[in-house]
């Protein structure tokens, strides 16, 4: 299957003359550097894991001539924030910067004025069902089997092979956590992490217990709750908190995590649940960083455990509530009690093995997976 163009393409292309530096983040192997280098085909490329090119780095020794510069793996550079910001405040010319990296990049959002206003930042996921309708013609059907099975990073998925994803899966998993989490700070047990990981993986769908975790893994709460930090800044999984209006007390509340590859899910019904909470994030992320909207992404919670997998928020406030099922068509009864507390009439329920639409006089739509997720809408 010949490359794909991936969905940030156009966005990035359209700021690529806006003096900004272009910053995109994501997950290991998502596809970032190939996004990067194929903005431009005269561009210069440095890696800050090669020696040659950290010294070049250091130097600010490279040609200046392409109109695209290509650093990867700037975070790894003490001091890289100023470093940027000094590159461009006093090198300005016509070549455009895009960094990539796969942890810690997200936290531009934190650096406070050394970059405000310097840069525009972009999250890459990996391919989902709408990506791959769009940009590899592939059917909404095809492309959710697939992810299922062999996750929607692009090489496994484009090769479509369970085995080659096993042995993917299994390199990957030693890059995050003996090279990028080392990185990070010094853990004295990444086979802490693993646990923590296998831990994670079979509670998908599920609210977590920090607590009865730490207790399980005989740490403290502080520690999970620091690792918990470190998988999502290295984009191994990511949260999703309890909606409630007041958000002090919504930080106090029960949470889930989504891994961002829904292969690693081992029972069926959690990972096309994942499937969903990745497109339904992906989705956000570019309404966001490309077209400047304010969307978020919750789950419904009270406190006699009813619950609706998603709620979309539109300017911070409820717009569209989203349950995944595997197959049963039956309407959640949660929707009624959520459409009055949550104050939102829209409301899907995604079913993987459906016929057709179904529609009901209170808003409620019914719709097969395979056509909702390959034209996904904020609707």
């Amino acid at each position: 299957m010949p490359r794909m163009e991936r969905y940030l393409h156009k966005a990035l292309r359209a700021d690529f003359t806006s003096k900004k530096i272009l910053i995109i983040s994501g997950p290991r192997q998502s596809g970032k550097t190939t996004l990067a280098r194929s903005l431009s085909d005269n561009h210069v490329y440095l890696n800050w894991d090669d020696p040659e090119h950290r010294g070049a780095i250091l130097k600010r020794d490279w040609d200046r001539e392409p109109p695209l510069l290509v650093l990867d793996e700037l975070h790894k550079m003490p001091r890289w924030k100023s470093w940027l910001k000094g590159l461009y405040d006093t090198a300005r010319s016509a070549q455009t910067i895009v960094v990539t990296g796969s942890a810690r990049i997200d936290t531009f959002r934190r650096v406070g004025d050394s970059l405000a206003g310097r840069y525009f930042h972009f999250r890459l996921h990996p391919i989902d069902a709408k990506e791959a309708k769009m940009f590899a013609a592939i059917p909404g059907a095809t492309s959710i089997e697939r992810i299922l099975q062999v996750g929607g990073f692009p090489e496994p998925f484009l090769k479509g092979s369970p085995q080659f994803y096993r042995r993917w899966s299994r390199t990957h998993t030693d890059m995050i956590l003996k090279q990028d989490l080392i990185d990070l700070e010094v853990i004295a047990n990444v086979q802490m992490m693993i646990l923590l990981i296998e831990r994670l993986r079979h509670a998908v769908g599920s609210p977590i217990s920090i607590h009865a975790i730490a207790e399980d893994l005989q740490v403290s709460d502080k520690a999970i709750r620091r690792w918990l930090g470190l998988l999502e800044e290295l984009y191994v999984i990511f949260r999703l908190g309890t909606y409630h209006r007041n958000v002090a007390r919504s930080i106090h509340k029960p949470s889930k995590y989504y891994f961002y590859d829904s292969a690693r899910i081992t029972d069926a019904g959690a990972r096309f649940e994942n499937l969903v909470a990745n497109a339904l994030k992906k989705e956000i992320d570019y309404r966001n960083d490309c077209l400047g909207e304010d969307y978020d992404l919750f789950m419904l919670r009270d406190r006699d455990q009813k619950e609706i997998d998603f709620l979309i928020t539109k300017n911070q406030q409820p717009h569209l509530m989203i349950e995944a099922k595997s197959s049963d068509p039956t309407p959640a009864r949660a929707f009624a009690i959520f459409a009055q507390r949550a104050k939102v009439s829209r409301a899907i329920q995604v079913v993987r093995e459906l016929d057709r639409t179904r529609e009901y006089d209170s808003g409620l739509r019914i719709v097969p997976a395979s056509k909702w997720l390959e034209t996904l809408r904020m609707e």
